[in-house]
């Protein structure tokens, strides 16, 4: 029989819109929120009393009641307007005030606190170090890493992203947290060697999948999702906010070479974009697609609503992951656990994890002639196609499904839980 396990557990996830169906898409709104309410759910199913704590803003309720176990609680602070994650620590002392208050004033008890992003992870420390409880902290992305990135592609300073401040504060935090939880081997390596930290501190847990929705479909019924989606067998997929290190330029640039090796080839790219950045950046795609003579071999979907993942998914003869930088990489497993043959960049937190040729394809983000032959291996040979499908499929739910690793956070929990009682 499965282990049951009891506990009040404090999650902090504070930027974008965290709800129990998120909004995804929005501003700051992507796979982490994901992974914070999949994994709060397994925990709340696991037996835990689970409180994700985020910041209320615009119109949104002060809570949503998820379960008897689980709820969303908003706590006011920084006004009633969307504040970007660069900026959210200029706030946290009032969230950490309000938070504490709102806590002793309601005699709520929690065992331990487990914070996601360095914003979260400031304020998360400064709570668990009041209520002398642990705090188990999850990055999710590193500031030495992506600043390193954009600085590559120039994009440092005009995106205001405060890298410096941030890297200074993620070193203390890092440093101050019970435990950390990073989610690929590449990002363990970085932790301990750009924040000087020993790998006893950290733990390898990857994010998971909801084993249930991603799944493959039968040919008849794919034969129709097709059809509905108006997508074929030579399509490439890519899915994302737009964000330049997503890489849609990188398949882009590697459309025309794509072509030559299969001319009914498409790209299918779905990018999210709300603010006018996202939306400058969108039109300066297409400007690059028309240059290069590609423009009406794109098919621009924008944004894909929450209920057509997984149909969008299967759909493709291909999904593509084209990011210069993704600490993970959770579209992917999604498009792999649907059965669909994937490829990956080396950047990426999952290449580290996958099989070439078995579970999925990868290419070096800075040859689009490399990235195109990749994307074309799966449409030319029906045996890639068929080993990646199956293989690919059967990797990520196995190593990815949710409760699993609800199961190995748990195990983290427990570990530090009573550190701080009194003796």
């Amino acid at each position: 029989m499965a282990q049951q396990h009891s506990g009040n557990l404090m999650m902090i996830s504070l930027h974008g819109y965290v709800a129990g169906t998120p909004e995804l898409g929005k501003p700051d709104t992507g796979g982490q929120v994901v992974f914070v309410m999949e994994l709060a759910k397994r925990f709340a199913r696991l037996g835990y009393r689970v409180d994700v704590l985020t910041r209320q803003f615009e119109d949104q309720p002060a809570e949503d009641r998820i379960n008897d176990n689980l709820r969303v609680w908003r706590i006011p602070f920084g006004g009633p307007d969307f504040i970007r994650k660069e900026d959210m620590h200029d706030w946290y002392g009032d969230f950490v005030t309000n938070v504490l208050s709102a806590v002793r004033r309601n005699n709520l008890q929690y065992d331990v606190v487990n914070s996601h992003y360095w914003d979260a992870g400031v304020s998360g420390q400064k709570i668990a170090e009041e209520l002398q409880i642990p705090h188990i902290h999850t990055p999710h992305s590193l500031g030495w890493w992506k600043a390193k990135d954009m600085e590559s592609l120039g994009e440092g300073k005009k995106a205001n992203y405060r890298f410096d401040e941030r890297i200074e504060k993620e070193f203390v935090l890092y440093r101050s947290c019970d435990h950390m939880i990073a989610t690929s081997e590449q990002q363990v390596e970085l932790i301990e060697d750009h924040y000087d930290l020993p790998s006893k501190h950290i733990t390898m847990i990857p994010p998971g999948i909801d084993e249930q929705r991603f799944t493959a479909t039968t040919p008849t019924v794919l034969e129709g999702i097709r059809k509905r989606l108006n997508m074929t067998k030579h399509d490439v997929y890519v899915v994302g906010r737009a964000a330049t290190n997503k890489g849609y330029d990188l398949a882009i640039q590697a459309l025309p070479h794509l072509l030559e090796l299969q001319p009914e080839a498409r790209l299918v790219l779905a990018a999210g974009a709300n603010s006018d950045d996202d939306k400058a950046l969108v039109k300066t795609w297409k400007q690059q697609a028309q240059d290069l003579g590609v423009g009406d071999k794109i098919d621009w979907r924008g944004y894909v609503s929450d209920d057509e993942l997984a149909d969008y998914y299967r759909a493709p003869g291909v999904f593509a992951l084209p990011s210069r930088y993704e600490p993970f990489g959770m579209t992917a497993v999604e498009a792999m656990s649907c059965g669909t043959p994937t490829v990956l960049t080396t950047r990426g937190g999952l290449f580290e994890q996958v099989e070439f040729g078995r579970h999925a394809l990868v290419a070096d983000p800075t040859r689009p002639k490399e990235f195109a032959a990749m994307l074309n291996m799966p449409m030319q040979h029906e045996w890639v196609r068929e080993r990646l499908m199956v293989e690919g499929a059967r990797f990520a739910r196995r190593t990815f499904g949710w409760t699993g690793i609800a199961r190995r956070t748990i195990e983290i929990f427990e570990r530090y839980i009573g550190r701080y009682d009194d003796p």
